[in-house]
């Protein structure tokens, strides 16, 4: 990879994550808040009522329970009022250093509670609304296992936003490791209706389906094709005899990462180096990478061997067919076909 090209991967915004899931139910959290909050005020009580006689009630000079009681909600939530004060040194130097500590702490569970629970929910609501009506274009990640996240990878090092780029996984690791590398993303089930809404999945460029098991994988393709008729869907499939079945549920490319694996070793059986190439095509840090793109206006008409972009074509693919470079039809170039070359990833 180029040094201006790692710039600009490392320079690129850090994209805030859509998120849908916390560890605790927003009534066990307002809970231990709350909770944690009257345990202190509780605490305050005790010290105070053990401590009485170092306080002076200026209405009846006796100090009751309920004075107590009083003398301590006020004196946390506020400053006091004055017809209830401390007057021994003992107690004094109780509420400078016991009950103001626990004033503060009280104040910020209640203020942070006030703001997790209002300000900040109501904040995240309308910035994921807003992050969510401008996804469009943007690549959706179905997966984030060992084939999802090196997807991630390979298509930031070729120059994809993180912020084009949607993960979706059950997994809170998985997705924290999604988030660090800059991506949206959403926990939760891949193969929901409602999951898959969220993300704008019919406004996507291309959806890449990484489940680890097959049967999800070809549930979560059916899925997004029933939300997306025209979206083009990428699916790893692990079992040869899944495959038919992952095209059938609508997937248009489908990825068997035993297939390629044994590709490879069959390559490098007929030459120590085919191996190394076909590796080397696959990947941005190798010397050259594949590419696929619509035919330029400037090379219609023109020999898949005379492309501007200075690669190498291998194939074209029209109305659906594949058709080789030695072939007629790749002779002469029409609009509408779609170009397979090897680039420089310098070019890339």
């Amino acid at each position: 990879m180029s040094d201006r090209r790692q710039t600009r991967v490392k320079s690129q915004r850090r994209f805030q994550p859509l998120r849908r899931a916390s560890r605790w139910p927003v009534w066990a959290d307002v809970a231990a808040r709350l909770g944690l909050a009257f345990l202190l005020i509780f605490f305050v009580i005790m010290v105070h009522w053990i401590d009485r006689e170092g306080l002076v009630d200026h209405h009846d000079g006796h100090v009751s329970f309920l004075d107590v009681v009083y003398f301590t909600m006020i004196s946390v939530t506020t400053t006091g009022f004055g017809d209830i004060a401390p007057i021994s040194d003992r107690s004094r130097l109780i509420e400078s250093v016991i009950v103001t500590p626990i004033r503060i702490a009280v104040l910020f569970i209640f203020v942070g509670t006030a703001y997790s629970f209002v300000i900040k929910r109501t904040w995240e609501k309308w910035r994921m609304a807003r992050i969510q009506a401008k996804l469009t274009n943007h690549i959706v990640v179905l997966g984030f296992g060992i084939s999802g996240s090196e997807a991630v990878k390979e298509l930031i090092a070729r120059g994809t936003d993180p912020a084009d780029i949607v993960v979706i996984d059950p997994s809170n690791s998985r997705i924290a490791a999604a988030e660090e590398m800059g991506c949206n993303v959403l926990q939760g089930d891949a193969s929901s209706d409602e999951t898959l809404l969220d993300v704008r999945i019919a406004a996507a460029q291309t959806v890449l389906v990484s489940a680890g098991r097959d049967d999800t994988s070809i549930l979560i393709v059916l899925t997004v094709r029933h939300l997306a008729p025209q979206v083009p869907i990428s699916v790893v499939i692990r079992a040869q005899d899944n495959e038919l079945l992952a095209r059938q549920a609508g997937a248009n490319n489908v990825i068997n990462p035993v297939n390629f694996t044994g590709l490879l070793l069959a390559g490098s059986a007929q030459g120590a180096h085919v191996a190394d190439y076909m590796a080397d095509l696959a990947s941005v840090t190798g010397k050259v990478q594949l590419n696929e793109r619509p035919v330029h206006p400037e090379e219609v008409g023109k020999s898949l061997d005379a492309l501007a972009s200075g690669g190498r074509g291998l194939r074209i693919y029209r109305g659906g067919r594949p058709y080789g470079f030695w072939e007629a039809e790749a002779q002469n170039l029409k609009l509408g076909d779609l170009v397979v070359e090897v680039i420089p990833c310098e070019a890339g």
